[in-house]
């Protein structure tokens, strides 16, 4: 398997930072209500952590050991400021909606995390990609726990995409079904732990069922080596 391949399959499933790892938990947890809100969420955290990973890998020879970190941070903070201001300018209903968990990316551990442990260490196509691919395997999480909860406590999906895509995404909107009252639990944050524990269980049982398929090949058994003492 190559380098990119696994990079990809690192990010999308085998060490995703979301089911996975674990990080950045607290965006992801808080802002999932709606898959409008998680995919803006999603979006300004993909440019964040591939803008972060490339910038770190081009100075990673000039930075010394003993101050990376702070000055990782400092770079995440730039390009965290550059998404707050695009999404005031152009998304500003998304802006106010998802409020403090925009200039909060700055603490994201998935992000700080890449940089010091990939992009410091490898060259910028490389750190490009596993930023992509980290960035789409944790949005992809946001989006599918979004739909879940937006689902289940609306009965709606797709519910305010006009606050990100514009006016013309409003007919996007889909009520699946209808409620006299929402079904607070999974709107709420208790219903984004149970949502995230039943993706990660899910995960759990396809990654179990997939290795109990995997047929081992029995090791080929060798013959007696013969030893050769004179060639006479």
């Amino acid at each position: 398997m190559s380098q990119v391949e696994t990079l990809f399959k690192d990010g999308m499933w085998a060490n995703n930072p979301a089911l996975v790892q674990l990080l950045g938990l607290c965006p992801l947890l808080a802002v999932t209500s709606t898959i409008t809100n998680a995919l803006g969420l999603g979006l300004a955290t993909l440019l964040v952590l591939v803008g972060s990973n490339v910038t770190v890998s081009i100075v990673r020879n000039w930075v010394p050991k003993d101050i990376r970190i702070p000055v990782f941070v400092m770079i995440i903070a730039g390009f965290v400021t550059i998404v707050q201001l695009m999404m005031n300018a152009y998304t500003f209903g998304l802006y106010q909606s998802l409020g403090i968990f925009i200039p909060l990316i700055v603490t994201n551990c998935a992000i700080i995390g890449r940089a010091e442990a990939f992009a410091s260490k490898n060259t910028v196509p490389l750190s490009a990609f596993d930023g992509l691919m980290m960035g789409l395997g944790f949005m992809l999480v946001l989006v599918v726990l979004g739909a879940m909860r937006e689902l289940i406590g609306q009965g709606t999906l797709f519910d305010g995409a006009d606050l990100l895509l514009g006016p013309w995404a409003a007919a996007l909107r889909i009520e699946v079904f209808s409620f006299d009252n929402q079904f607070l639990l999974a709107i709420l944050p208790p219903g984004a732990f149970l949502g995230l524990g039943l993706l990660i269980a899910a995960k759990n049982v396809i990654d179990t069922q997939i290795k109990s398929k995997q047929v081992v090949t029995p090791e080929a058994e060798k013959g007696p080596r013969a030893r050769v003492t004179s060639l006479t």
